[in-house]
């Protein structure tokens, strides 16, 4: 009896051995490492592997899931170039002024301040924020957490040296942001770098968090996470908003970032929108 022949089929496109490929990656960084990816918005998580493919000079994404799998010592490397660490010191100085000016008010009537920054990156909105509220005579009564899935990005972050030819636009950000001297107050310059006062993390801890899968770090009275949850698909979007309406204290204030929304989130009846525009609001169920 002769053997039944498989029909043809049209080979899969590139494209499609790339999705493969990449879900195969996900797979193996949660159950090999623990690092879930399965929530981020597919499209931004794809581009960003494919750029890790070509950066770490591997073939494709199947040589790059196997290399994981086998080496733990790549993997923070690999997380590292993930994990988007951009920012800019004071970055839409709109924001900080509106922090400065109705929110640090506010703060004020707390004899102890907890801040949380999720998603700190390399530490400059951390320092932004420190740099404020000294000038407010706040920072002494603050604890701010800053954190990050990424070890690599947190060692930066705790460095607190940027490269010098950001200092003008840092500069021009903290003015429109209301500080009240200049910003060369806050840092030492040599050679191509300048390195912030070492005073503005005394009130800083630097841990790893991941707003993926873990849960409610601290009590906070003010939570800032700018432009991650763009990152993330709708259903992980409202995990985390669900996680910071948790962490915050009654009426506390929540800052995401200017191309996030949380209109259609079912977790945006729990705040009431200070600014909608800057994408200030306060925990909603506190202030009934």
């Amino acid at each position: 009896m002769a053997a039944k022949v498989a029909p043809t089929t049209a080979p899969p496109s590139r494209d499609e051995v790339d999705d493969i490929e990449v879900d195969a990656f996900i797979h193996a960084m949660s159950r090999r490492h623990g690092y879930d990816f399965s929530g981020y918005a597919p499209s931004s998580l794809k581009r960003r592997v494919l750029q890790l493919v070509q950066t770490l000079d591997v073939s494709h994404v199947g040589e790059l899931t196997a290399r994981v799998l086998r080496d733990d010592e790549m993997v923070p490397q690999v997380i590292a170039k993930l994990s988007v660490p951009v920012s800019e010191m004071f970055r839409n100085p709109a924001v900080f002024r509106k922090l400065r000016d109705e929110v640090f008010p506010v703060l004020a009537s707390y004899p102890q301040i907890n801040i949380w920054q999720a998603g700190c990156a390399h530490g400059q909105e951390v320092y932004s924020l420190a740099i404020l509220l000294k000038e407010a005579g706040l920072y002494d009564r603050c604890q701010i957490y800053a954190t990050d899935f990424s070890d690599e990005a947190l060692a930066k972050a705790q460095e607190g040296i940027f490269p010098i030819r950001d200092a003008r636009l840092y500069s021009e950000n903290y003015l429109a942001a209301g500080g009240r001297h200049t910003l060369s107050d806050y840092y030492h310059a040599r050679y191509d770098f300048m390195k912030l006062d070492a005073r503005l993390k005394e009130r800083v801890t630097f841990a790893n968090h991941n707003l993926v899968c873990d849960g409610v770090f601290c009590e906070a009275q003010l939570i800032l996470c700018r432009n991650v949850l763009i990152y993330f698909s709708d259903a992980l979007q409202d995990r985390v908003l669900g996680l910071f309406r948790d962490s915050l204290s009654r009426g506390g204030f929540l800052c995401l970032g200017n191309r996030e929304s949380i209109r259609f989130a079912p977790s945006a009846r729990d705040f009431a929108p200070l600014d909608a525009e800057l994408r200030l609001y306060r925990n909603a169920g506190g202030l009934l």
